[in-house]
């Protein structure tokens, strides 16, 4: 049988979420990137002046805030509508500030606790592509397929180059460098769900690889688990 629960792992800017958002449509499947779900605790915290040093206070707002995630409503380029308390923070999401203060916010241990456990609910439901850090081993460690996808440092930084630079921001490649940087070594070094390749993935290196080609390899590897 086709895999019904496929995860995709990696660091940012990989290219997990474009892929994600790809091999999903291909299959029919849900898509559901887990990051955003962080990105949304960190930019509401940022709007209500919430220290996002202030642990406590940033977990209890994990813990009070609604989150929903669901197919697009608006024709304006994004895979996805997010919203928070039901405001649409899509966009808002993908500021520079929240770029800068995800990777703290999703490191604490209560607020891990309390976005996993939607993440589980809704990934077990099936027929689902989770994009995220910790899924293969954390979220879903029982996933039918995983798959890690990476890319050098610097491959990632000009991408992310490439992503503000198309919402008309103006942007310094070696401050990006240096914001991947940081966050690779928050990620990984984090003491709960750090980022790390489940011992069953297959890893997937897109550095210089286009889009296609990542996705036509991932499908083949479908083909062969269906």
């Amino acid at each position: 049988m086709t895999p019904s629960t496929i995860t995709i792992d990696g660091p940012a800017a990989s290219g997990k979420s474009t892929i994600g958002a790809l091999l999903a449509e291909r299959l029919g499947y849900l898509y559901f990137d887990t990051g955003v779900m962080y990105r949304a605790v960190t930019h509401v915290a940022l709007s209500r002046a919430i220290p996002i040093d202030d642990e406590s206070a940033v977990t209890r707002l994990a813990e009070e805030i609604r989150i929903d995630v669901l197919p697009p409503d608006v024709n304006d380029g994004r895979q996805y509508t997010v919203y928070a308390d039901g405001c649409d923070v899509t966009w808002q999401i993908r500021s520079r500030a929240v770029d800068a203060n995800v990777s703290p916010v999703s490191a604490y241990a209560g607020v891990r606790r309390a976005m996993t456990a939607q993440q589980r609910r809704i990934g077990q439901q099936g027929r689902v592509v989770m994009v995220g850090r910790d899924i293969g081993t954390v979220v879903l460690p029982e996933a039918d397929l995983k798959i890690y996808l990476d890319a050098s440092e610097e491959e990632r930084a000009w991408r992310r180059c490439r992503e503000r630079t198309q919402r008309g921001e103006q942007v310094d490649f070696e401050a990006v460098l240096c914001e991947i940087c940081r966050r690779d070594e928050i990620d990984s070094t984090r003491t709960v769900a750090p980022l790390k390749k489940a011992n069953d993935a297959i890893y997937i290196d897109s550095t210089g690889v286009a889009i296609p080609e990542v996705l036509a390899r991932i499908i083949e590897i479908v083909k062969v688990r269906d």
